[in-house]
């Protein structure tokens, strides 16, 4: 008996504290299950070409093998022949979201402000299921980074310029959740607030020698309070307003660090 009512405590606690999901921006859907907890959509149930299939591995577009034996002097010679990746105005980056068939049009649209830009798809060669397990590495990383960079090479691309993101969201139960279901006038009672997060990683690539750079720019914060009623459309608002914060953000660090190119005042 004792045990029970701890863990019916437990499981009160976490109702009160809410839940915390973690998606791709790839896959940033919103949808409940019967509890009102986010999980990953299936796919487009109209066009399965268009499904979610994971992401790429980092490994695979830079052409990095795990365990590969590796000497001093292989180590010496690529340091020797490090170049840093340098952008310019008449720069042509083949742009990719991994995970997305072609990439976001904000991240586009901030772009095509200093560079010009061939969108390129990002969904992985296997198929995979979930977020979490979704990454896997080929089993040839650098065959995979070599056909990219041919394929960039052939549209007259100068840099591949490929990019991650994850969206952290934390929900907690306001006081109100116990009253949410009374309707007030043709609205319900404002009964969550959903704090969410976006963390971007890009890896920027040159086509003509291989060398790269891995950046991280800030990461970006909002809440939002909602009801039941309208609380999907409320989500998707905040994911689109993260992802155009992040992306203008991005972009901007991305001209700071690898050109001389002055900042589009806006």
């Amino acid at each position: 008996m004792k045990t029970s009512k701890t863990c019916l405590l437990i499981a009160a606690c976490a109702l009160l504290a809410g839940c915390s999901t973690t998606r791709s921006i790839s896959n940033s859907t919103y949808r409940e299950d019967n509890h009102g907890s986010y999980f990953a959509p299936r796919g487009n149930d109209s066009d399965p070409g268009f499904a979610y299939r994971g992401e790429l591995s980092e490994f695979d577009v830079l052409g990095i093998t795990r365990g590969q034996s590796t000497s001093e002097q292989d180590i010496q010679h690529a340091l020797d022949g490090a170049k840093a990746v340098k952008l310019d105005a008449n720069s042509s980056i083949l742009l990719i979201q991994s995970g997305a068939i072609f990439p976001d049009a904000p991240m586009v649209t901030n772009l095509n402000k200093y560079f010009r830009v061939s969108p390129f798809s990002g969904v992985p060669p296997l198929s995979r299921r979930g977020f979490e397990a979704a990454t896997t590495e080929s089993r040839d990383p650098e065959s995979f980074s070599q056909s990219l960079r041919l394929a960039a090479a052939r549209g007259g691309n100068d840099v591949i310029l490929c990019y991650w993101g994850v969206l952290e969201s934390e929900k907690k139960n306001l006081a109100s959740k116990e009253v949410s279901w009374f309707p007030l006038v043709g609205w319900m009672v404002p009964d969550e607030e959903q704090h969410m997060r976006i963390r971007l990683k890009m890896a920027v690539l040159d086509v003509r020698s291989g060398n790269w750079s891995v950046l991280s720019p800030e990461a970006f914060d909002d809440s939002r309070i909602s009801a039941s009623i309208g609380r999907g459309a409320k989500d998707q608002k905040q994911v689109e307003l993260l992802k155009a914060k992040a992306y203008e953000a991005c972009v901007k660090d991305l001209v700071k660090r690898y050109s001389q190119i002055a900042l589009a005042e806006h």
